[in-house]
């Protein structure tokens, strides 16, 4: 299903989030040593500080209390918690492993928002509620260019 224009601005948030992923593992494959390590652990904590922060206020406020009681709500906000949790790993003792369950949890996150939450949401909104919501989405997304 094509993506609402309502989720757009989320679902190219998702998009750097899966390329941060991608960038960062042929990284981690060509390059081990510590310097590499603590770059793109550095570059992991600098995009999560600059888009990953709004994204999830942006969900945490505006997309999830427009869901209501949904099981996939709780799910995925533990899981923002524990990206938040891998992020301050990072911060404090980078290493090949952390990063790879930083990429592996963003990864799976991302595409469980995109597959099953956006596409639930695409199917069950009425059009007032994914517009209303799509506004705010609009207004509070930071947009950046890779």
């Amino acid at each position: 299903m094509l993506r609402d224009p309502s989720l757009i601005p989320l679902s190219h948030q998702h998009h750097n989030g899966l390329a941060l992923c991608v960038l960062t593992r042929r990284s981690l494959a060509s390059d081990s040593s510590p310097e590499n390590i603590a770059k793109l652990a550095r570059r992991a904590i600098d995009r999560y500080e600059l888009e990953l922060i709004n994204h999830f206020e942006i969900e945490e406020q505006v997309l999830f209390p427009a869901c209501g009681p949904m099981p996939l709500i709780g799910e995925l906000l533990a899981e923002h918690r524990a990206i938040e949790a891998l992020v301050a790993q990072l911060r404090a003792a980078p290493s090949a492993a952390l990063l790879e369950q930083f990429c592996e949890l963003l990864s799976t996150h991302i595409r469980r928002e995109e597959n099953e939450l956006f596409e639930q949401i695409q199917r069950t909104f009425p059009r007032e509620v994914l517009d209303r919501a799509g506004s705010e989405i609009d207004r509070r997304a930071v947009r950046i260019c890779l």
